[in-house]
């Protein structure tokens, strides 16, 4: 049995992207639905580079989710942990989108945010035996939001920490998906203190934590191994291990930039399972796996959907040989 070396729990949906590129929510004439959900689309992003991942969250009994769980059986993610609500929905969420293919969360339609099926993964029926022999969990801060999904979070920490899981976070700030903001950054601080890595973007850092420094924020959790704080096209800087520096971005031609970020993250993954503690101790290692996930989240934005625009292992790898040596 091969058993999955990173579990991603959270959210799995329908991103409905806007058609019309540089149009308001109103002025958006079709959409064009493409599965996402960060930690769904971290768990894809790392089968396509070569490492086993299984996907644990909730979807509803209905087409959609039986279309999100045929791309994960198609794609290879081990399904085990997937729970299905009788009667709440699948999540689709409209992303609306400028002339360049930046993305904006624009709402869910005419169903209110705590009302799908994500909502209500229960704690109870995780499945325990999908962390006994892994080596990461990833979760987003989505699922924080909602009572009964925020219990499940927690639980897993809970087992993760049991296990002897690297535990790593994306921050993955949508204010959208919050019926309380108020209640927001206590709830991820306090889910942080037990985690060893995690990422976010500048404004996500500056929001979250008061600086976009890695190693100042790597300082107010004792337990972090690394901080990893993306900019955009501008690349990445890093505190791995005691190791600090900046990766530059690639320049592409962007098309849609969503899953950019949860496939950074599967980048990243993909290195430390690849290269374990050296990834902490060795500088050069900590680098090559920056420019690595730069690379992976670039080629990305080339193409729209964020699962459906993933890179291979292979691919990542001829277009870094060949941009390198151009």
């Amino acid at each position: 049995m091969c058993y999955p070396q990173v579990i991603c729990i959270g959210e799995i949906l329908f991103d409905c992207l806007a058609d019309q590129l540089g149009k308001e929510l109103n002025e958006v004439t079709s959409w064009t639905a493409y599965p996402g959900g960060a930690p769904a689309n971290v768990a894809c992003g790392l089968i396509k580079l070569g490492i086993s991942a299984a996907f644990i969250g909730c979807i509803g009994d209905d087409k959609p989710g039986d279309e999100l769980i045929d791309l994960l059986k198609k794609i290879g993610v081990n399904i085990t942990g997937i729970q299905r609500h009788p009667t709440a929905k699948t999540r689709q969420v409209y992303v609306t989108r400028s002339l360049t293919g930046e993305r904006q969360f624009a709402g869910f339609g005419n169903i209110n945010t705590e009302e799908f099926a994500d909502t209500q993964l229960n704690a109870e029926q995780l499945e325990e035996s999908l962390l006994t022999h892994a080596n990461y969990l990833v979760i987003g801060t989505l699922e924080l939001a909602y009572p009964k999904s925020k219990k499940a979070i927690f639980k897993a920490i809970e087992l993760a920490k049991k296990h002897q899981l690297n535990i790593f976070v994306d921050i993955n700030w949508r204010p959208v998906f919050w019926l309380d903001l108020a209640k927001a950054k206590p709830l991820i601080l306090q889910g942080l203190k037990e985690v060893d890595f995690i990422k976010c973007s500048q404004e996500e850092a500056d929001w979250l934590f008061s600086t976009e420094n890695p190693q100042k924020i790597a300082q107010k959790f004792p337990k972090v191994k690394g901080v990893l704080v993306t900019l955009g096209e501008k690349g990445c800087d890093y505190y791995i291990g005691k190791n600090r520096g900046t990766v530059e971005g690639f320049s592409v031609k962007v098309v849609d930039t969503t899953g950019a970020g949860d496939s950074f993250v599967a980048g990243f993954l993909s290195q430390c399972c690849q290269y374990q503690e050296k990834i902490l101790s060795d500088p050069v290692i900590a680098k090559k796996a920056i420019l690595y996930s730069n690379a992976v989240g670039a080629l990305t934005t080339t193409k729209p959907g964020a699962i459906a625009a993933q890179p291979s292992k292979e691919q990542v790898e001829t277009w870094l040989e060949q941009t390198i040596n151009n």
